[in-house]
Order: C-alpha cells, then sequence, then structure tokens
C-alpha cells in the first residue's frame, strides 16, 4: 500500500485561466529584473498535487532554477514576491558557478 491519498481537486476553466495569468505575469515580472541571458517560461503542469503555474529560468551560466505554484498563491494578485524570489535563485544560481564560455589556463 502507498498509504492515503487526497484527492486533487480539479480547477474549472476559469481558474485555469488565472492561474495561467498568475504564471504569466510572474515571468513577465521575472523577465524585468534580471538582464539579458536568462530565459525565463511559464506554463501549466498536472502533478501530484493538481494543477500548477510552473516558472523556469535557465540562467547563462548554472543549471535551471524553477518553481511551482497553486492558485491559491496568486489570490492576493501579488506576484512581484515571487517573481523577486525566483529572479534571486537565478541571479544566485548564474553567480555561483563560471561561465561557460570563460577560457581556463593555458
Amino acid at each position: 500500500m502507498h498509504g492515503n491519498h487526497d484527492e486533487t481537486v480539479e480547477l474549472t476553466t476559469k481558474q485555469r485561466r488565472q492561474l495561467r495569468a498568475g504564471g504569466t505575469a510572474v515571468a513577465a515580472r521575472t523577465r524585468e529584473l534580471l538582464p539579458k541571458g536568462f530565459v525565463i517560461g511559464a506554463e501549466l503542469i498536472d502533478g501530484h498535487d493538481g494543477v500548477q503555474a510552473a516558472i523556469a529560468v535557465r540562467p547563462p551560466n548554472g543549471t535551471v532554477v524553477s518553481a511551482g505554484f497553486q492558485l491559491s498563491e496568486f489570490d492576493d494578485g501579488d506576484t512581484d514576491d515571487i517573481a523577486q524570489q525566483i529572479a534571486a535563485g537565478a541571479a544566485l544560481e548564474a553567480m555561483s558557478n563560471p561561465s561557460r564560455h570563460q577560457q581556463t589556463g593555458r
């Protein structure tokens, strides 16, 4: 047995649109916070906890930083805090890893 499983709640069409809009807003704000070279994307994913907006950032160097958010996390309409956290994580990842194009000693 795998233990108790909570039933995931299906989102209505309106709720999916709201979640997609929230994810798009976070991605747009994250783009504003980061310099060129960072690639930002958003999509809806069906996870084990239900539908989430997933925001991913690929820094110019380092690994992808991503986060998923449910509709309840967008309820207050404040996407700026979420975007700042994602941008900070991506910037830290970029600073923590040497450039892929950096030349090594001869």
